[in-house]
């Protein structure tokens, strides 16, 4: 499975490392007011911590975390990955039997700098991975979580094509130490196509 720099006209999603835990925190400190629903660390030890932990997940085939880079001022905007990734045992005579990349994904955990909200960065950073999903790895399907009290985020994944599946109830414990239901959402292959076109839409309108 490869973890590839992936590239746009905007940014481009490098293979996080501990190289980029100073650019991190600098784009947690803008203002972390804006990270309600979603874990964003603050300072260089825990976002040190944090790279570790998403580094653990990669090693365990689990998880591909990414660096979100502006290419025009090679700044670091944010964060964000696949996680969940789950590689399917596909018997003999199934027509996907052999594949060597991931079946099924999620991609979350995804946070920006206050400078790059309401800008082309997080369609063009949807994408990209979206692409390198459905096209490269041929998946079937990926998912989108968020807690069901973060409505912009919701709206966000639903502007991109993402259906809603459901409320998973009591899901996990929230950023704020709350029991959290999760709203869930997701994109099957077959839609691909059209949330693509969409995509490509919005980033030259």
């Amino acid at each position: 499975m490869e973890h590839t720099v992936l590239i746009g006209n905007h940014v481009k999603l490098e293979p996080l490392a501990y190289t980029h835990a100073a650019g991190l925190a600098e784009a947690a400190a803008y203002n972390p007011s804006l990270f309600k629903w979603t874990f964003v660390p603050q300072g260089i030890a825990a976002m040190h911590k944090y790279i570790e932990v998403a580094l653990a997940g990669k090693e365990a085939g689990t998880m591909l975390p990414y660096a979100i880079v502006g290419i025009a001022d090679g700044k670091v905007k944010g964060s964000t990955r696949y996680w969940n990734i789950q590689h399917w045992a596909w018997p003999e005579n199934a027509v996907f039997y052999g594949k060597e990349t991931p079946d099924v994904c999620e991609i979350g955990h995804t946070w920006l700098t206050e400078a790059a909200i309401r800008t082309p960065v997080n369609t063009e950073c949807k994408l990209l991975l979206l692409t390198n999903a459905f096209e490269n790895w041929k998946a079937l399907r990926v998912c989108f979580q968020t807690d069901v009290r973060n409505e912009r985020s919701s709206a966000a994944i639903e502007r991109i094509g993402g259906k809603f599946e459901g409320v998973l109830r009591a899901e996990r414990l929230g950023v704020d130490h709350t029991i959290r239901d999760t709203a869930r959402f997701s994109i099957i292959s077959a839609e691909w196509p059209a949330v693509k076109n969409k995509l490509v839409s919005r980033l030259k309108s």
